[in-house]
């Protein structure tokens, strides 16, 4: 009983947060639907029957679409909790063959949240139709460029959002005051301009009041829709009748159809639900959408038509007209902090979703902020911040007309639901194992629906629908270009790694200088050694004594567990001391600053090393050319025989370096000694920690001379070592390749972050190896 109570509590603890992150954008819908819906030819047929008419639209899409769609289908489809256009696309990943990402391996399937707890159907024989699709190249690229587009749909509405919720909540000071629609548009750019500044702050002290406001403004517009139910046309409840969308149809023909590009503004934010399902549950946004936003929204939509009924004059400015005039100034304060609060969830989910195609590969590298302070999962990307802010400027300034912006917006949200119900059929059949005859009957049912809207949707693109068209094509473009660049430079790495046989040959100490110390080699490759190696080699016959490649890997997955992140193995004989890191993170993980690498890996290093030499290897092994490779975690049951103490050594040393550094006068060294100070307080924090293996037997004596090699190789230095690379297209490539590879790929390598500040490299340590590209 107990437990049933302290799970209805944190459902209804969920609900109730979930209102300031999920409905915002939802919620404000009322304020542009009627006005876009009876804009254009509809304006000739103003009659009771076409005002309901109307609203029947808006019930029954938002009953179909949202209610039915999202809630009962579209919520199930989580990824181990979360959601959005990426969450459908890993869970097809991972059930089917149809992932496009390099350094996929068997042993990524063992990751404990990899398939879900009771998950059958990874053993089930494929269909006919699965194996098609996962033989077909071509068809595994349209179904990436079909999630890509609907990414760009996602950050499009990122640039919209914040246009039209701001600009609509204050239309009302053009109905109820003097103030020219110029001076409005300033006030809409002024308010926005604050609130990207703000962006990078977060919202962790403001948070508590998001929920508070978009209750109040549900139960405020429901309470003025009551009111004008009562007051104006209490026979409105007959326009719940779908006979009323026969009638609308009727009278008003192509005028209607035309029309349908307004009522599906009644939904949009439906997928933002969706998307944001990671930080609630499904049951708990269930709850509230039910309980609590469906009903006000529809007593809200009634209360318009009952008013409209009587007032056709007032269809322009039609939700503040039907305000009464004692309440008009708190409710249009109440829409302005709620436009702020839908804007602010649609700009997270612009920085979610970019996130996510760049750790999917599908995005340029971009810089992530998250600050320890900060909610779980809320992140910051200054690039993205500054882009939209700049283009949503744009597009408030440009139009001025929100109808033009609500045209724009309602083809990019319904194009957004179009890709969602197109990937939800091979759910159905591939993820939840059901006969092609519900996948089939959904997207005959809901497709249908949507292409109708669709339609309309693609006739209003000379009224403002282009800029989604120019938005989303150019966000496609730079997606796709740079999976595309990305994938074919992995695929040469692959190609160009040096067979085993050629190390194995040189010999332990492969024919060069060691000196002491580790040198950490980054590279995409997830087995072989990558011809970065054997570059640097050849133009510097030296290295350090212990060699670690590390591969920084995505696995479509939402998150990997620490203690199966770490997966270890060994390349060449024990006396090589070279050895294979592979780090899986999942593709909404976030890297956190304060994270001590160096000290994690030898830890890793040192457990590998042991159960190596105990037996141990469990299942969570792959067996590659390069040897075992074993998921390790610093603290291991068996019990790391490393210990770690405060090195002052090493702090003095660098205070006695940094002293000679200063004594100089050449201009040279001056500079040097700056950028020295500059990460000499992030060097101390990383290396005030010393190893040293605990006195304790061991079985085998080469087990602690290969423990103290490699606290010996830490201690003396930690060298980063990335590949700089140079791309170009080979001369006999098609004109279109060379274009997207020497033009689009490279611009976009040219401006974006490097490997290093993504890898959170220190830029003292860090050592770069040309190479050349010919894809």
């Amino acid at each position: 009983m107990a437990d049933r109570r302290n799970r209805c509590n944190q459902v209804l603890l969920l609900a109730y947060q979930s209102f300031g992150l999920v409905f915002g954008d939802l919620s404000i819908s009322p304020l542009y639907v009627y006005k876009c819906t009876f804009y254009g030819g509809l304006r000739h047929h103003q009659t009771e029957d076409t005002i309901f008419g109307a609203f029947s639209l808006i019930f029954w899409t938002i009953t179909l679409l949202s209610l039915i769609k999202y809630m009962v289908f579209v919520l199930s489809a989580d990824d181990n909790g979360e959601g959005g256009i990426f969450a459908l696309y890993a869970l097809l990943c991972r059930h089917a063959r149809f992932s496009l990402l390099p350094n996929q391996q068997a042993a990524d399937e063992e990751i404990s949240t990899y398939y879900g707890s009771g998950d059958a159907t990874r053993n089930l024989p494929s269909s006919a139709f699965k194996s098609l699709i996962e033989r077909n190249k071509r068809s595994k690229t349209a179904l990436l460029i079909l999630v890509l587009v609907g990414t760009s749909m996602v950050i499009t509405i990122g640039v919209l959002t914040p246009a039209i919720s701001v600009s609509s909540s204050i239309d009302g000071l053009v109905a109820k005051t003097s103030l020219k629609h110029s001076t409005v548009v300033m006030i809409a750019c002024a308010l926005l301009v604050g609130l990207f500044v703000l962006q990078h702050r977060g919202t962790n002290k403001v948070a508590f009041l998001f929920a508070p406001i978009m209750i109040l403004w549900l139960l405020s517009i429901a309470t003025i829709g009551v009111y004008n139910i009562v007051t104006w046309n209490p026979s409105v409840y007959k326009a719940l009748s779908p006979y009323y969308i026969y009638v609308f149809f009727r009278e008003t023909g192509i005028d209607g159809w035309l029309s349908l590009g307004g009522i599906l503004l009644c939904i949009t934010g439906t997928e933002a639900i969706f998307a944001e399902l990671g930080q609630f549950t499904a049951t708990s946004i269930r709850f509230a959408f039910c309980c609590v936003v469906y009903p006000c929204l529809v007593l809200q939509y009634m209360g318009q038509a009952a008013f409209l009924s009587k007032n056709f004059s007032a269809l322009p400015t039609s939700f503040y007209d039907s305000i009464p005039d004692p309440f008009f100034w708190p409710v249009l304060m109440m829409a302005m902090l709620a436009a702020m609060v839908a804007s602010q969830a649609v700009i997270f989910a612009t920085f979610s979703i970019v996130k996510q195609c760049y750790a999917l590969g599908c995005f340029p590298r971009v810089k992530i902020v998250h600050k320890p302070r900060w909610v779980l999962g809320q992140i910051y990307i200054p690039e993205i911040n500054w882009v939209v802010m700049i283009l949503t400027l744009t597009v408030t300034i440009f139009f001025q007309d929100t109808r033009h912006i609500a045209f724009a917006f309602g083809l990019a949200c319904m194009t957004l639901a179009f890709v969602t119900t197109w990937l939800m059929p091979l759910i159905i059949n591939f993820v939840w194992n059901r006969n092609i005859v519900f996948s089939v009957l959904f997207i005959l049912f809901f497709g249908t629906i949507e292409l109708v809207f669709f339609a309309s949707a693609l006739a209003k693109i000379p009224k403002g629908g282009w800029i989604t068209l120019l938005l989303s094509l150019f966000f496609t473009c730079i997606t796709y270009v740079w999976h595309y660049g990305s994938r074919k430079k992995y695929l040469c790495d692959q190609h160009n790694k040096v067979p085993m046989k050629s190390i194995l040959s040189l010999g332990p100490s492969l024919g060069i200088i060691k000196v002491p110390g580790m040198g950490l080699i980054y590279t995409e490759l997830a087995s072989g050694v990558p011809a970065t190696f054997t570059h640097f080699l050849t133009n510097l016959p030296a290295f350090y004594q212990v060699v670690v490649f590390v591969c920084c890997k995505t696995v479509p997955i939402p998150y990997v567990p620490q203690k199966e992140r770490y997966l270890i193995g060994r390349i060449g004989p024990k006396t090589y001391r070279m050895y294979r890191c592979i780090i899986r993170a999942g593709y909404k993980d976030v890297n956190k600053d304060g994270d001590d690498f160096e000290d994690e890996l030898v830890m890793s290093i040192a457990e590998f090393i042991q159960l190596e030499s105990e037996g141990y290897g469990g299942s969570n092994t792959d067996r590659s050319i390069d040897g075992r490779l074993a998921v390790v975690k610093a603290s291991n049951k068996f019990g790391t025989r490393l210990s770690r103490s405060i090195s002052e050594a090493n702090i003095a040393g660098s205070s006695r370096s940094q002293t000679t550094v200063t004594n100089s006068k050449s201009p040279v060294l001056l500079r040097l000694r700056a950028e020295y100070e500059q990460e000499l307080p992030r060097l101390s924090m990383r290396r005030m920690f010393q190893f040293r293996p605990m006195d304790t037997k061991f079985r085998q004596p080469q087990v602690k001379e290969e423990l103290f090699d490699l606290v010996n190789a830490k201690d003396a230095e930690v060298a980063y070592i990335v590949g700089h690379g140079h791309v170009k297209a080979k001369r006999n490539s098609v004109f279109v390749k060379r274009l997207v590879v020497n033009v689009a790929y490279s611009f976009l390598r040219k401006n974006c972050r490097s490997p290093a500040v993504m890898l959170n490299i220190p830029h003292i340590c860090l050592i770069k190896v040309g190479m050349n590209y010919y894809l």
